[in-house]
């Protein structure tokens, strides 16, 4: 059928080899690109209100979880990677090995889960900038950093910061990625700033009991951090921007979840140990406990650090988005607009359509109710990665890779059963908001994708060749 019909692993790689991105992205590169898309929202944010309603001390354990399940994808999203230095993601995998169809609705889902999650994040970070400047006197009115719904008139910051990190995206690949490790590296100073200067206040008895919530809330807990896990996969997207992807996705991929699972146990350790659990029910969890230990000096650099660090969270989802957009169109299945590129190889129409799209929702839209959107698009695609591994290895067993994963088809199995898992116990509203952008996804497929697509026209012209 046409709608399984998959797409040649060679045209990909000869694809792939095609100049149109420029390559300068290397191991290191890739590493702080993953660190900044995962520690944001959720170191700065997550870590106290989880332990505060769901899991207590025991949120280390959450944590662990959420990053035992993502790193099972980590693991499928490495050997892909590796052969197949494409840019798309579990888009351009999915068309591999399970069809077109498939692939699009792939690429579709990745493309709410990177701009819903550009959106909240940067609300997020409209937050942080706003309480910065009201400790200067400066605050922003309310109207202008609160949504229509929420009696504002329009979140103002959040648009200006989106549009921002778009314009810098806008000027290429080369000259954006100096400035996302100078925003990453920046965070990870201001959090080791944070661990060491908290862990002199740090009271043991502060962690009893360790589980106030027992099991139930730790496996809770680990489905609410699932969020803050998400942006390891947007480094897949950048494969034809890697120097040496074979080699340096796999390192990219692995490493900064390894790096970012750390970073959480161990700052969840210090917070929870300096002061009960119970107090922690608040946005700005590092700063808050800081502040109620008398470094009011190091809170107002850990705000200033957090501002930073949640702009390269903005920048990884934004790239990332682009980059979905970029190949999707070149496959024919949106129009080719979105895949044209600029002077410098940035595909700059899908840049801005990307960006002003988030910058709206950021400014207008009120997330809450739509939060875990960006989670079961996330679990859908890692679930995909793993079945799209083991037809991978049947179909394709002597291609080259970078990377194996261990234990095929028990470990892939393993990690599609976690993510159907976390899934179905998702709230069903989610479903349904869930249900309406996949729908539209498929009516966007049979009335464009399916005529243009350049595999069915590929088709259609052997077919011809051959009668």
């Amino acid at each position: 059928m046409e709608l399984f019909k998959k797409k040649s692993v060679a045209l990909m790689l000869e694809q792939s080899k095609k100049k149109q991105l420029e390559k300068t992205l290397g191991a290191f590169d890739l590493t702080l690109l993953g660190i900044g898309a995962v520690i944001g929202t959720g170191v700065l944010v997550l870590t106290g209100l989880v332990a505060s309603r769901d899991a207590g001390p025991a949120v280390i354990l959450s944590f662990m979880l959420a990053a035992i399940v993502c790193g099972f994808a980590a693991l499928c999203y490495a050997e892909f990677a590796s052969t197949i230095p494409a840019s798309g993601s579990v888009y351009t995998y999915a068309y591999a090995t399970i069809g077109e169809f498939a692939a699009h609705t792939m690429g579709w889902t990745l493309l709410s889960v990177y701009v819903l999650t550009t959106s909240a994040v940067a609300n997020g970070w409209s937050a942080y900038f706003n309480n910065f400047l009201g400790g200067f006197g400066l605050a922003i009115p309310k109207e202008f950093v609160t949504i229509p719904a929420q009696g504002g008139t329009v979140n103002l910051p959040a648009i200006c910061i989106t549009l921002a990190i778009t314009w810098l995206l806008s000027r290429g690949t080369k000259e954006s990625k100096k400035v996302n490790n100078f925003m990453v590296l920046v965070k990870l100073v201001v959090i080791g700033l944070f661990i060491v200067v908290g862990a002199f206040y740090v009271k043991p008895e502060n962690w009893t009991p360790f589980m106030p919530y027992g099991l139930e809330g730790v496996i809770a807990g680990g489905a609410a951090v699932f969020f803050a896990f998400l942006g390891f996969d947007a480094l897949s997207t950048s494969a034809e921007e890697v120097k040496n992807p074979q080699r340096d996705l796999p390192i990219g991929i692995i490493s900064s979840l390894v790096i970012c699972t750390i970073i959480y146990v161990v700052v969840c350790l210090v917070m929870t140990g300096m002061v009960p659990y119970t107090e922690l029910n608040v946005a700005e969890a590092m700063a808050y406990v800081l502040h109620s230990v008398g470094q009011d000096a190091v809170a107002g650099v850990i705000a200033v650090g957090a501002i930073i660090g949640i702009m390269a969270v903005i920048f990884a989802y934004v790239y990332a988005s682009t980059r979905i957009l970029f190949a999707m169109s070149r496959d024919g299945l949106l129009p080719g607009m979105f895949s044209k590129t600029n002077a410098s190889g940035v595909p700059t129409f899908s840049t801005w359509i990307t960006g002003a799209g988030s910058a709206f929702i950021a400014g207008f839209v009120d997330l809450k109710e739509l939060a875990n959107l960006a989670n079961i698009g996330a679990l859908l695609t890692f679930a995909v990665i793993g079945i799209a591994v083991i037809l991978f290895r049947k179909s394709h067993p002597n291609l080259q890779r970078g990377f194996r994963v261990p234990f095929v088809p028990v470990l892939p199995i393993i990690s599609v059963a976690c993510c159907v898992f976390l899934m179905v116990n998702l709230p069903g509203t989610t479903w349904m908001y869930f249900s309406i952008w996949v729908l539209l996804g498929v009516m966007v497929y049979f009335g464009y994708s399916r005529k243009y697509s350049v595999l069915q026209e590929n088709n259609e012209v052997s077919l011809k060749k051959a009668n």
